[in-house]
């Protein structure tokens, strides 16, 4: 695979294009204040993605799947361009997300792969699989149990909105869970695991009332769900002010969950003005994309 690499003006968040051919992937690098301490890498599991979440820059632009060794390669390129030789001593902090490009449950043969090789390879770090929790029986399946073999799998659910209605226009994907389907499994993935899953929650400045407040909380209980809270990023590179910005608001409303039990935590938002640094933001996708129509 072809590797490019893009700098943060923070000097802790690098964005990693990778292009064959036939298929392109990012992956995004956060380093908190030292490697050692705490590394984050989110990897894609997809090139493109059929889910279509009005907020992402691939759209409803789906290219392929992405390989075991493919997903593999993104972590190791990544370790390797910024010398992270003793990956042990990072200890409890190290976190490979799945949560860049693509769902993983609609990949999972080759997702589950990357897991368990991953874990091999790194047993120490944290592998947290993000999802809109699509209806795959199958992959739910094999999750829980591999959730159960490997202590270190964790989860999230996308849902970014308090009722099916508005997420349905978010997420217009139609073979997924509603909120109450993602209540259920929750509380089977705990249950079976003894961990909490977490709930991503986007904020763009309309679904941040006390009515939507209430929703989540009337139906996501914190004994079993923790949140995030995050700024919703600009998809697209040439709109780069047109992301949600108000980390005040976020914290706002974090703070009502809080104020009730729940465990919560907000998504830092570095890197997302200059590499698109943030959930969504395929700045370079869409240029690879761009590129290869025009050549046709």
């Amino acid at each position: 695979m072809d590797l490019k690499r893009f700098d943060s003006s923070e000097g802790n968040v690098w964005k990693y294009v990778f292009t064959k051919a036939d298929m392109v992937a990012e992956a995004v690098l956060y380093r908190y204040e030292d490697f050692y301490k705490r590394t984050v890498i989110c990897c894609s599991t997809m090139s493109g993605c059929p889910v279509g979440c009005k907020f992402c820059g691939t759209g409803n632009k789906f290219v392929r799947n992405l390989t075991s060794a493919e997903i593999i390669e993104q972590i190791q390129a990544i370790l390797r361009d910024q010398h992270i030789e003793n990956v042990d001593k990072i200890g409890k902090r190290f976190q490979i997300m799945f949560m860049s490009m693509g769902e993983p449950l609609l990949n999972w043969d080759q997702v589950e792969s990357a897991v368990n090789t991953l874990h091999d390879l790194y047993p120490n770090a944290e592998l947290l699989l993000s999802t809109i929790a699509p209806n795959n029986h199958d992959a739910w399946n094999r999750l829980i149990q591999l959730s159960k073999e490997i202590p270190k799998i964790g989860l999230q659910f996308s849902i970014h909105k308090s009722t099916d209605a508005a997420r349905d226009i978010l997420i217009p994907y139609k073979d997924k869970m509603n909120l109450k389907d993602i209540r259920d499994i929750g509380i089977v993935w705990w249950s079976e695991t003894g961990r909490h899953p977490y709930l991503n929650y986007c904020i763009d400045g309309t679904n941040n009332t006390d009515e939507d407040a209430d929703r989540l909380m009337a139906l996501f209980s914190p004994v079993v769900f923790n949140f995030t809270f995050s700024v919703v990023c600009s998809a697209n590179e040439s709109m780069k002010d047109a992301g949600f910005r108000e980390l005040d608001t976020v914290r706002a409303f974090e703070q009502k969950f809080g104020a009730h039990g729940y465990n919560t935590r907000i998504f830092n938002p570095d890197g997302q003005d200059d590499i698109g640094g943030g959930c969504g933001q395929l700045w370079y996708v869409q240029k690879w994309m761009k590129e290869r129509r025009t050549s046709k």
